[in-house]
């Protein structure tokens, strides 16, 4: 049932671009929500005031019925544009009219290694660019599923790829970067090019594990019980994890980025599922200011009875999602059942009236509705030379380097005759795409563009598929590998192993891939070069530890430039420095469950705690590693020593001396009660030397953590990130600048943010200062 439904979905087309009511030519341009005089808000009330029951049920679906008495067109919200446009959602067309592909650039995983704002910033514009050039082709629409925000909290998830990571200031970072660039800056009445989303709300990051699934997931319960007696135990989504951890970067989205969509997902959260879950839903707009529209997952309200019974009808359920603050259902449930629902007495329709307000004005600050613009943006603006470059940009700036012993890479060309390419995927465009990926424009794949660069390739597939079941086709890799002057292998997952509604069992190279690469290793006449695909981290650790194994580079899902970038970093046009946005754990890692919502390590009950924050264990290689074909280091030269908080001027606030004290010793203040956290904002100063013979760009991340180790509170966080182009032999100076509110706070037990007074020690690299926090 959950996805038959979205059958239904295809046979609606995108607003078409000419027929537009408010248009001067349009009989209906008289009807008063076509009166441009009128504010947003007066046009939208206007809009819904016209329209009978059953005309404004049949706009509470992504498939939005149209209204020919008004003349307004039938609408397809769900248009996808995750990193560039795909036709996962029925809005984008490739099938039919002049545009048949799309530029497919890098996974936002990737993206997010480089920790560049304007690169991510500029990718959003540019698919924003190609949106609109399918959109007045009549084959996409303005309303576009996008960003995944969910924090990378497990290594498994298979839409792990699909996220900045698992630092909860890097996806905030780059949730305001995309939507900024997607949707421009907003003008009068808050019009906007496009409306981007932030999904999905909240703590969501599973999809299937022992049992479990996504659609049925309720975060709740603690458990007593060690692990080594009971895996199948649920957990709490704490207070503290979710002002922590899971909101971040949707507030962010909301409050800075001013995104003009939110979709809840299938979930539940202690006990509610997340559709239906008012105090969560009312906070974007009570607390945060949220003036959009909200959508539903996929068939998330029809789970709600059907599958979560969570209510005891449909009728229960049109009512609760409407009644918390959902808009628009993705898929055909509220068009169904609305009316039984308040001919049953279960709302009223002036609950359907608050969410055609949300959905009309949304369209109205896109234009939907009014005359077209002069915009001369068409097909000749997909699949341009320029966005193809900002692609390779991206992957160049993305691509981590984890090893390279004894500087085995760059290759040098006029050394290398014969390359030996191996693996199921260095051959293949498809498995560079990633989830969400739609019609590439010219994809080209690692063999095919590693050729130009040498008189000789050989592939050899190694392996049937990255599933690697079978050791049959070793045979031909280890003669193609025995006889090139180097050797490369391409290992890692594909869309067989991780996406949408597939999680991972295990963090180690599927199948037979490790006994290929040990095998190749063993007959190499050098040293070989691993080449890693894949959003999910792997451990490889016996790669790591190989000599026989030179270098290990990580490309995520390049998208259709991978096969030109390869050769750039391998022959040394391109210096890497990327930097992994999520830590790689060991295989160990997998004996504790996905369910476990807790962020902060418990060792009474032998857990580890998740990400580089809170994480105790061992890793294969941590958040933010990465090398490159320079040797850099860091000098800070200047920052303050100290800083003074002041709080607010409510007097029972200022009696306090000090703010508030906990049991060791230790004081805080809430930063609620900072008189101005504005105030409190500084720069960091640091000096960048390239010590290698390579001009580079690479990404400067600078850390923060206490001086004295306090239970509960981040191991280490980061508190500001750029990227930076060094020349050989030189130094660049940077500025970074620090927000202790936002970065160097976190949350207690209750869910409030705090400050903790005292010594917090900045480091960068090897460097490290002090600064003191005082009142």
């Amino acid at each position: 049932m959950l996805l038959a439904l979205l059958c239904l979905l295809a046979g609606a087309a995108a607003a078409a671009p000419n027929a537009r009511p408010c248009a001067p030519s349009h009989p209906a341009s008289a009807y008063p929500f076509c009166d441009a005089s009128l504010s947003v808000p007066a046009r939208a009330r206007a809009l819904f005031s016209l329209l009978t029951l059953d005309e404004k049920i049949a706009q509470l679906s992504n498939t939005a019925g149209g209204v020919p008495r008004l003349g307004i067109p039938p609408y397809q919200w769900w248009s996808e544009s995750l990193h560039g446009l795909a036709d996962n959602g029925p809005g984008v067309n490739f099938s039919s009219g002049p545009v048949r592909a799309a530029t497919a650039f890098p996974q936002v995983v990737l993206s997010t290694a480089a920790f560049n704002r304007s690169l991510w910033r500029a990718v959003a514009e540019a698919v924003a660019t190609e949106a609109l050039g399918m959109h007045n082709a009549g084959q996409a629409g303005l309303t576009y599923w996008a960003p995944n925000i969910n924090i990378f909290r497990d290594p498994r998830w298979g839409r792990g790829q699909e996220t900045s990571g698992e630092d909860p200031a890097v996806a905030a970072a780059y949730s305001l970067e995309y939507v900024k660039g997607f949707q421009g800056e907003e003008g009068e009445e808050g019009r906007i090019r496009l409306s981007a989303c932030c999904k999905h709300y909240t703590a969501y990051d599973m999809e299937k594990w022992e049992g479990f699934t996504r659609y049925t997931f309720n975060a709740k319960v603690k458990t007593v019980t060690p692990y080594r007696f009971s895996r199948l135990i649920i957990f709490t989504v704490n207070a503290q994890d979710l002002e922590d951890t899971y909101q971040p970067p949707f507030k962010t989205c909301i409050q800075e980025a001013r995104a003009s969509c939110l979709m809840c997902a299938y979930n539940q959260v202690n006990g509610v599922p997340m559709c239906a879950h008012k105090d969560l839903l009312q906070k974007t707009r009570d607390e945060w200011g949220f003036q959009g529209y909200i959508t539903s997952d996929c068939d998330a309200v029809a789970i709600i009875h059907e599958n979560q019974t969570y209510t005891k009808s449909d009728e229960d359920s049109v009512a609760i999602v409407l009644k918390a603050g959902m808009d628009l259902n993705c898929g055909s449930f509220l068009v169904r059942h609305t009316k039984s629902a308040i001919e049953k007495g279960k709302i009223q329709e002036q609950d359907i009236d608050r969410a055609l307000f949300n959905l009309f004005s949304v369209q109205l600050r896109l234009g939907i509705f009014d005359k077209p613009k002069n915009d001369q943006l068409g097909p000749n603006n997909v699949c341009t030379k320029e966005h193809r470059e900002l692609a390779a940009e991206a992957v160049r700036q993305g691509a981590v380097l984890l090893k390279n012993d004894n500087s085995f890479l760059p290759l040098k060309r006029n050394e290398v005759k014969h390359v030996a390419i191996i693996g199921p995927s260095a051959d293949d465009a498809y498995a560079m795409g990633g989830d969400y990926t739609g019609v590439p424009c010219n994809p080209i794949t690692f063999h095919q563009g590693i050729q130009p660069y040498v008189a000789q390739t050989t592939f050899a597939a190694g392996c049937k598929d990255v599933s690697c079941n079978s050791t049959y086709l070793f045979g031909e890799a280890i003669e193609a590998a025995k006889v090139a002057d180097t050797v490369i292998v391409v290992a890692g997952l594909n869309l067989t192993e991780e996406r949408e509604d597939l999680d991972r069992v295990s963090l180690l190279l599927p199948g037979n891939q490790m006994g290929l690469i040990h095998t190749i290793a063993s007959v190499t006449k050098k040293p070989l070069v691993l080449v890693l695909l894949g959003g999910g981290p792997v451990d490889v650790s016996f790669a790591k530890r190989d000599p026989r194994i030179a270098s290990i580079l990580w490309l995520g899902y390049p998208g259709e430039v991978g096969g030109q970038v390869l050769p750039e970093i391998l022959f040394g046009e391109y210096n890497p420095g990327g930097k992994l946005a999520m830590t790689w754990y060991p295989e160990s890692f997998t004996a504790i469950p996905m369910t476990d919502m807790n962020m902060r390590a418990d060792p009474s009950r032998g857990y580890p705690g998740r990400t580089y924050r809170f994480y105790i264990g061992d890793v294969v290689y941590g958040f933010g590693y990465g090398l490159s074909y320079s040797k850099y280091s860091y000098s800070i030269l200047s920052a303050p020593k100290k800083i003074s908080v002041s709080h607010t001027s409510v007097p029972n606030i200022i009696s306090r001396k000090p703010a508030y004290t906990r049991k060791d010793g230790l004081d805080f203040v809430k930063t609620e009660d900072i008189a101005s956290c504005e105030a409190l904002m500084f720069s960091v100063c640091i000096a960048v030397s390239n010590h290698g013979e390579m001009d580079g760009s690479h990404a400067v991340l600078l850390f923060s953590r206490l001086k004295s180790s306090v239970p509960g509170f981040p191991i280490k966080q980061l508190v500001g990130f750029e990227r930076v182009r060094t020349a050989a032999g030189s130094a660049t100076n940077v500025e970074v600048t620090v927000d202790p509110c936002k970065h160097m706070s976190a949350a207690n037990s209750e869910g409030k943010r705090i400050l903790l007074l005292g010594a917090h020690v900045l480091t960068v690299g090897d460097e490290e200062f002090e600064l003191l926090i005082e009142t």
